[in-house]
């Protein structure tokens, strides 16, 4: 399931099972260079899992995931390091540190990643604060003092901490109220085209993924299902992609699932 860019994410027949639980069974799909794309999925379908083996957090036990053509499957150490500096990630619950201040999470990736001076992290920090609507003053209260939507805000500015080449971006509007929803997806809008990275995500707000990606892919049983232009998601003329968007009690999709992701 091909873009027509020139790819810079290509996953081919990656499998990934927890135990007897198989949660990735053949999955495909590529991102193209300047690319969004959002995974829709049911809860438990393996979407955050997915994002976790292209960071090499989870290593498949078969299949490909290449980075700008690179088998990045296996790859350890210095090799992989480089790698990893082509990403940002915005985790689900934004991930903070609680014993660091805001903007020492901001910089975490300068300094234990880049080996960045602290005042020259905390520079840097407070610029990409600023990109994401926070004040110095901000910078210096803990994360446990912040808002969900702050929070989240504080995740973003982590992830583009390091003016990453691809942005991860996991649930990046999950528990928040519907309007924060909307600035938080704004800003993100915002954010990525100022940067004009790859975007790779996942997200269950239909309204959001639809807002925030070129493309849109379905992952159920383990495999993307379907893929299309964002603008078709609703009209998709596939069952079970029309049941999840549409949020319809009856259609195919009738098993609930608890697994990772």
């Amino acid at each position: 399931m091909s873009t027509q860019n020139p790819a810079k994410i290509v996953m081919r027949d990656v499998h990934k099972s927890f135990g007897p639980k198989v949660v990735l069974d053949g999955l495909d799909l590529e991102v193209g260079q300047g690319e969004s794309v959002v995974v829709i999925g049911g809860s438990g379908t393996g979407k955050s899992v997915m994002l976790k083996c292209v960071l090499g957090l989870l290593h498949p036990e078969q299949g490909s995931i290449k980075v700008d053509g690179e088998e990045v499957v296996g790859m350890r150490g210095k090799e992989r390091d480089r790698v990893l500096e082509k990403f940002g990630m915005l985790f689900q619950s934004a991930a903070l540190f609680d014993s660091l201040k805001v903007w020492e999470n901001v910089a975490f990736g300068l300094i234990q990643g880049r080996g960045m001076s602290r005042d020259d992290a905390k520079g840097v920090a407070l610029t990409k604060m600023a990109q994401v609507g926070l004040g110095e003053d901000v910078g210096e209260l803990s994360p446990a003092e912040l808002s969900g939507g702050m929070q989240k805000r504080v995740g973003l500015a982590r992830a583009i901490a390091t003016d990453p080449e691809i942005l991860l971006l996991d649930e990046p509007t999950a528990g928040l109220d519907p309007i924060t929803s909307n600035k938080i997806n704004d800003l993100i809008l915002e954010t990525v085209d100022a940067l004009g990275v790859t975007v790779l995500s996942v997200n269950s707000d239909m309204v959001g993924a639809k807002r925030l990606s070129h493309r849109i892919a379905m992952l159920h049983d383990g495999h993307i299902i379907w893929t299309g232009p964002s603008e078709n998601m609703f009209e998709s003329e596939n069952e079970y992609v029309d049941q999840f968007v549409n949020s319809r009690s009856q259609g195919p999709i009738s098993t609930i699932v608890f697994a990772a992701g």
